[in-house]
């Protein structure tokens, strides 16, 4: 069975204040929800992956939704359990073998999303989406034969933060061109100061430092085509790219142990100022701009820029890593699922009219934030969303389960050095060739 590889062409006419979403990734653990019965109210129980510790913002925006729609509604209880993103990952998988899934959760699109719809354990949406509601492809993403099985949150892209001082220190200039770039890394590499900070035990992180390189190597097509079976993962460009990371891992440019450490202990060396780039989701925006909990003489330092062009490349530098982040499901086995679809619905409308302005992180549906005091980092994300040429949704979100497994376990094998680009490419050929 071939696969639908996502690629959003983006022609986002973000006339006046609309605006686009990021993702998120958290660390901490959950408030277990209570027994299903509530008196006489009627109990839904919901499961997401923003803890207070480490996703604050998000904690917050879904905590006030709950409340204020409990207020509304008072014979419905929203019970909650909320776990770090990996641990989300496992328990969802427990649940999932146990047929006992919330009544509402989180999931990813695509290929993590499609083993749900076919297994019936996922309710269609189709009743409650509106679909003028959200920015042009996002639903696309979370939809199987054109019915949404999940309505999104988010939608981000993947730039390269830099801390603008440690760049001025070593007399480094924003890098355009990869050359330019791999400039950038030796000098910093030279002076002792680590260049980039990855934690690629999580692998997702790695993978999207591969898939920027195959975009800007191969050109849009050549990893979506690798994916859908109308090309090879064994193309030269995506070698090619595969090559790039090994000479980055080999010339120092990545912190040491990076295979051992999680996307949150190496972003502390970033936040820390002891790393000079990181490339992660726009959903870190909140950290450099309206987190009340980031010292401001730290977030005057941080800016980004695009991934660079690659010289002979076939990629241009508005192509971006990225598309939609998380979603709601409704459980098809759901006891109260009216009442969890109705909370849905009312749960993405109120978090697209408070994400940006009262926390700093963007949504999935069109808002109208032209009174809204936005940072200029912001600002400047959205005129990039709006030149972008393509997004690229995540490799590893775009496979079915198993081969994303294979995939990811490449990278880190790549970023480890047990692999090399030619093997890199051929294990996931044949992964993806074996599901045709």
């Amino acid at each position: 069975m071939k696969k639908k590889a996502f690629s959003i062409m983006v022609s986002l006419a973000l006339l006046g204040g609309l605006i686009l979403g990021g993702c998120s990734n958290s660390d901490d653990t959950s408030n277990e929800p209570a027994d299903s019965s509530s008196g006489d109210k009627t109990v839904v129980k919901m499961m997401h992956l923003w803890p207070e510790g480490s996703s604050k913002a998000q904690f917050t925006i879904v905590d006030n939704i709950i409340k204020a729609y409990e207020d509304a509604n008072p014979d419905v209880d929203i019970q909650t359990e909320i776990l770090a993103n990996e641990q989300y990952k496992e328990k969802i998988k427990v649940l999932t073998a146990s047929n006992e899934l919330p009544d509402i959760g989180i999931t990813w699109a695509a290929g993590y999303m499609q083993p749900f719809v076919e297994g019936n354990m996922f309710a269609p949406l189709d009743d409650i989406v509106k679909t003028d509601q959200f920015v042009a492809g996002t639903l696309d993403a979370f939809s199987v034969d054109e019915k949404p099985y999940a309505l999104p949150l988010e939608l981000n892209i993947a730039p390269i933060y830099y801390n603008k001082e440690i760049f001025e220190n070593n007399g480094l200039d924003v890098p355009t061109t990869y050359d330019e770039f791999l400039n950038v890394v030796e000098t910093l590499a030279k002076n002792d100061v680590i260049p980039i900070t990855l934690g690629n035990k999580d692998r997702w992180t790695g993978s999207m430092w591969y898939m920027y390189l195959a975009d800007r190597i191969g050109g849009t097509d050549t990893l979506n085509n690798a994916i859908n079976r109308s090309g090879s993962f064994e193309d030269p460009a995506l070698v090619k790219a595969a090559e790039e990371v090994k000479k980055l891992v080999d010339m120092g440019a990545f912190v040491k142990g990076t295979n051992g450490l999680s996307n949150d202990e190496a972003k502390g060396y970033f936040m820390n100022e002891q790393a000079a780039m990181y490339l992660m989701g726009t959903w870190e925006l909140p950290n450099y701009t309206t987190s009340p909990d980031v010292p401001q003489e730290f977030k005057d330092k941080i800016g980004y820029f695009k991934f660079p062009t690659y010289e002979g490349g076939k990629g241009n530098i508005d192509s971006f890593v990225g598309g939609p982040g998380v979603g709601l499901f409704v459980s098809e086995q759901s006891k109260v699922k009216d009442e969890a679809k109705e909370f849905v619905a009312y749960l993405v409308e109120e978090w697209g009219k408070h994400s940006v302005v009262d926390a700093g992180v963007i949504p999935a549906t069109k808002v109208d934030t032209s009174s809204g005091d936005l940072a200029q980092m912001y600002i400047d994300i959205l005129n990039d969303l709006g030149n972008a040429s393509n997004l690229t949704l995540y490799a590893d979100v775009q496979m079915s389960a198993a081969v994303a497994d294979v995939h990811l376990n490449q990278i880190q094998a790549l970023f480890g050095g047990q692999t090399t680009p030619e093997e890199f490419a051929k294990v996931q050929e044949e992964a993806l060739a074996a599901e045709e």
